[in-house]
């Protein structure tokens, strides 16, 4: 019973000397707006409440997404448009890698005892650092003969990923770009 009274105590002291603390601070404009904010938010989720799925068809995709792609050795057929919107084609094992992804953390946050914070940036698996700006630039290695490959997509330049060769006729004419064909591809175990 003494142990269940000084814990309650204790509970209690440390509330009120939360109250005090906060009670002791001006709140800021920011403060203020940011209140506002929230009461608004606040009102607005009383009015219009999210509403409730029975079915997720966002959920079922990632899982179709993980259950295709969560497989060793499984391949991706990419074909590249250019601005001319001619085809080619090329096969990676697994999926091609955006070169703004890494292992490792790009950032590090600072907390300084004066309430600051700062954010610093990390290096690579590499020793070098990045600026996030190459996500348009992806990496893989060929299907059948694992030589790194690179490519990168933007203006006039688009891809698509598939993971079955695609018999359309746009894709079917597209010219092989790397060192897998689809009958290569084909052969493969």
């Amino acid at each position: 019973m003494k142990k269940f009274v000084r814990m309650a105590l204790a509970t209690v002291v440390a509330l009120v000397a939360g109250l005090a603390l906060t009670s002791c601070t001006d709140d800021t404009s920011q403060d203020k707006e940011n209140a506002a904010k929230q009461d608004n938010y606040d009102h607005l989720v009383a009015l219009q409440p999210a509403g409730r799925m029975e079915y997720s068809p966002t959920r079922e995709a990632i899982n179709q997404w993980v259950k295709t792609w969560g497989q060793r050795g499984k391949l991706s057929y990419v074909y590249i448009q250019n601005a001319k919107g001619e085809y080619g084609y090329f096969i990676m094992k697994g999926l091609p890698v955006p070169r703004c992804k890494m292992l490792t953390p790009t950032e590090r946050v600072e907390s300084y005892s004066e309430g600051g914070v700062a954010v610093l940036p990390q290096p690579g698996m590499d020793g070098t650092y990045t600026t996030g700006s190459t996500c348009n630039a992806y990496y893989g290695f060929d299907a059948t003969t694992g030589a790194y490959m690179e490519f990168t997509v933007g203006t006039n330049q688009s891809f698509f990923l598939f993971d079955k060769p695609m018999t359309l006729p746009e894709y079917s004419s597209a010219k092989q770009l790397g060192p897998t064909s689809v009958k290569d591809a084909a052969k493969q175990p």
